[in-house]
């Protein structure tokens, strides 16, 4: 609603940059507060005095009426008060207002539906004639692509959401939407029996698991004193002994604290890792 109800100021300003318009002043007061001083120039004021949202239908390609979900029709009627001089002249009045309704309808895809006017009245406390118009439309009241001036369907994304779309630390970048469709990255290799061995997976992982297949986590051999551990953990800030991350993937690297070793690239043996993105 607060969309729609902004409707008259862009009117207003689309108005008043119209060069056959320009010795108007136009704004959104209304109906206008009359100050008790002589009007030395014309001014129109625009305002809503009516308005109703309904259900929007499209016809298919069979010609049924099919009712839009995320769509509605707004009929609004929209008031003009239009304030001249006495030395203008009652016609003054009258062409102003046949210019300013033929700008909205044949500059602009207002969909000006209908228009007319009442009266002409006088205000002698500001030595002022005054008209008052109006003219109807039928907008649509949904998401759309902005165009200069898309009053047709007025709830474009610029104008609904102009404060969530100039915000960038609002938005998910193109980097982090291939990270949600893709959070990692898995696969396995063969050990050659190198001490050590670096991995390219063509990014820096955030964290990797890896573990030897068909092997538990921990071979302890009671007779040496000693175990070998087929399973490591590496990220930014913390690892397991023997993997590391780097730059564009990890690295394996054999590793011996008080006879508990890391084998984590055994020749013949299988490896399986995950990297987190």
């Amino acid at each position: 609603m607060d969309t729609i109800v902004a409707i008259p100021q862009k009117v207003v300003d689309w108005l008043s940059i119209q060069p056959e318009l320009s010795d108007i002043t136009f704004f959104t007061e209304f109906p206008p507060v009359m100050k008790s001083v002589p009007l030395k120039k014309a001014i129109v004021a625009v305002g809503i005095s009516e308005m109703s949202i309904v259900d929007k239908f499209v016809a298919n390609d069979d010609g049924v009426l099919e009712k839009q979900e995320y769509c509605r029709t707004a009929n609004i009627k929209m008031r003009l008060s239009i304030c001249v001089p006495y030395s203008y002249g009652g016609t003054a009045c009258h062409d102003y207002f046949t210019e300013i309704i033929d700008a909205l309808t044949f500059r602009t895809d207002l969909s000006v539906e209908e228009s007319g006017c009442e009266q002409i009245e006088s205000d002698r406390d500001t030595s002022a004639l005054v008209l008052n118009g109006w003219f109807k439309i039928a907008a649509d009241f949904c998401p759309a692509e902005s165009v200069d001036e898309n009053f047709t369907s007025f709830m474009n994304k610029d104008f609904i959401c102009s404060g969530h779309i100039t915000n960038e630390s609002m938005h998910v970048t193109a980097e982090e939407k291939e990270q949600w469709s893709n959070p990692l990255v898995s696969g396995y290799y063969v050990g050659n029996g190198q001490s050590s061995v670096s991995f390219n997976l063509g990014f820096k992982p955030k964290m990797v698991i890896l573990f030897c297949t068909d092997f538990p986590v921990m071979q302890v051999n009671f007779t040496a004193s000693s175990a070998k551990c087929h399973f490591g953990l590496a990220a930014d800030s913390y690892s397991t002994a023997g993997l590391k991350l780097t730059a564009s993937g990890f690295k394996t690297v054999k590793n011996t604290i008080d006879s508990n070793a890391s084998h984590f690239n055994e020749a013949g043996y299988t490896y399986c890792y995950i990297a987190f993105k």
